[in-house]
């Protein structure tokens, strides 16, 4: 083996990093190994078409953390959001459009046009809802009491515990409603207008292959508000030079303090000694060892693809086998000729710089979801478009554009099909992508014509790319059985595996998806906490 590192981390994104700083801030050697020729992860910005660039999959920023965010000096390095000067435009069936965010006070104004109740009901669900996203803001940096660990894992759920306790009664049934509830049920309760309930329900479906009638997809809707930009709570926006300026700053800084970033060093299997992680074997053949091991990638592809079975306990092994994959994502980004002129909002607006939403209704979104079981994917799909060369020159040519489109409901595997003959994403992810750019044109006629070049990424490709198993953009569902101490599985809640010296800090652990290295910097704690002559450094570090 190569010189034996404090911590081995296997995969380059933002998570990785993240875990990597704190490891470093402490005096550990580490070593990333990354399978991509670019560091970031899912968060990158590549060219797609000569002279475009664009964010390729994860495309907006807000749920990055704070702490985060100074711990690392990211400002110091060039790091900064342009937030967006409304939240969200909808296009309307009917040629009308509802447009969200500016401030409550205008928002209110929007949904007066559609309903005065429910205009007056938007002051008290918003107050719902913050106070919900505080309890997840106050956990987000927490490690989930993880179960099996006796007195250490009591005091941690007391702890955690005692601030769900300390919540008035109202504020826990809101609670409730958000984690068990589907997203209808929870906006039904709330309001009567259904164009007025689709930005809300939207929310619930991102990176959630399922229907806004399911069960716990309230929750999907919590966890995209929690995050905040420029000190505002709840707001999204723009990287300059997109997703993966943030990931080359993140990985100018960890290398300045002496992390090792290798690319194009793409793992072939974690090696064990007994029942110890002891390093990985890359795919060259090389051997690199460790300390410890720290996994950025998901638990389907670490523990299914990446490990022995053998050295995984057999209970193990078979709730992995059952863990939940597959978010019904596909990733477009388009070179534009022009901008899109919205048949219900002609010309350049500051609609223009929101999240543009394709789905006017939740029965619209269940419709999307129940064709993407039936038939692959949806006639109608759920999409958004951002566009951000409109606010940031870098990614396009003068006079040009590029667009993101995340579009969901795209079954991760194809059913059959009708005369029984296997499907795969390779054959129809350019059918796929004709109906989103139609479904886009539909609205803004010519939006077609102006598409110069696209780049499409289909759910097997998010997974052959980034290493996303079946295409799922949060590293597992985020569902009620896969939240906090049980993600991604009960007893490994905690960022620790089954296997001594083996530690999780991507999106398969608590809080979940999206760009926030909340895993990075919990998993980092983790690991200084369980390593002999690096633990007394913690406290002055992670105040």
């Amino acid at each position: 083996m190569s010189g034996a590192y404090d911590a081995v981390i296997i995969g380059g994104g933002h998570n990785g990093l993240v875990c990597a700083f704190y490891l470093a801030r402490v005096g550990c050697r580490v070593r990333i190994l990354e399978r991509r020729a670019v560091i970031g992860g899912a968060a990158v910005t590549e060219e797609f078409h000569p002279g475009f660039r664009n964010s390729v999959a994860s495309y907006t920023v807000s749920l990055l953390q704070p702490k985060v965010i100074r711990d690392m000096k990211l400002a110091d390095h060039g790091y900064r959001v342009i937030e967006r000067p409304i939240a969200n435009f909808l296009p309307q069936p009917d040629g009308g459009y509802l447009k969200t965010g500016g401030g409550t006070e205008r928002t209110q104004a929007e949904f007066a046009r559609f309903s005065a109740r429910d205009a007056a009901a938007l002051p008290a669900y918003l107050d719902m809802l913050e106070g919900a996203a505080d309890m997840l803001r106050a956990l987000a940096l927490k490690a989930p009491p993880n179960a099996g660990d006796g007195m250490t894992g009591m005091m941690a759920a007391l702890d955690q515990g005692r601030r769900f306790a300390r919540l008035p009664v109202e504020r826990k049934r809101d609670i409730l409603d958000l984690f068990t509830k589907s997203a209808r049920d929870l906006l039904d309760g709330w309001f009567e207008n259904e164009a007025v309930k689709a930005p809300f329900g939207f929310d619930a479906t991102v990176g959630n292959y399922a229907s806004p009638d399911t069960p716990g997809s309230a929750y999907v809707l919590l966890h995209h508000v929690f995050g905040q930009v420029n000190g505002r709570k709840g707001a999204w926006g723009h990287c300059p030079g997109g997703m993966g300026a943030i990931t080359q700053i993140m990985a100018r800084i960890v290398t300045a303090m002496g992390v090792e970033i290798s690319l194009e060093a793409p793992v072939a299997s974690v090696l064990t000694d007994g029942a110890r992680a002891v390093g990985v074997r890359l795919e060259s053949g090389q051997e690199v060892a460790g300390r410890c091991v720290i996994a950025n990638v998901g638990p389907k592809l670490l523990y299914q693809r990446l490990m022995d079975p053998a050295s995984l306990p057999p209970d193990f092994r078979r709730r992995i086998a059952g863990y939940k994959s597959g978010s019904g994502s596909f990733r477009m980004n388009v070179a534009l000729s022009a901008l899109p002129d919205f048949a219900c909002l002609p010309g350049v607006g500051e609609h223009l710089q929101s999240g543009i939403i394709i789905a006017p209704t939740l029965d619209y979104m269940d419709q999307a979801f129940t064709d993407a079981r039936r038939e692959g994917w949806s006639r109608a799909p759920i999409i958004e478009m951002l566009i951000p060369s409109i606010i940031d020159d870098s990614l396009a040519p003068p006079g040009l554009h590029v667009a993101s489109l995340f579009c969901q409901q795209f079954a991760p595997v194809l059913p059959p099909a009708p005369d029984g003959r296997a499907r795969s994403w390779d054959e129809e992810r350019e059918a796929a992508a004709d109906q989103i750019i139609a479904t886009v044109d539909a609205h803004a006629p010519g939006f077609a014509r102006s598409v110069i070049a696209r780049q499409i990424l289909s759910p097997a490709d998010l997974e052959r790319t980034f290493g996303l198993v079946d295409g799922d953009i949060m590293h597992g569902r985020m569902t009620l059985d896969q939240l906090w101490a049980a993600r991604p599985v009960l007893g490994h809640g905690a960022y620790r595996g089954p296997v001594k010296g083996l530690y999780m800090c991507g999106a398969g652990t608590h809080p979940g998806g999206g760009v926030t290295g909340a895993p990075g910097h919990n998993a980092a704690r983790a690991v200084l906490l369980d390593h002999a002559g690096l633990g007394r450094w913690l406290r002055p570090r992670y105040r």
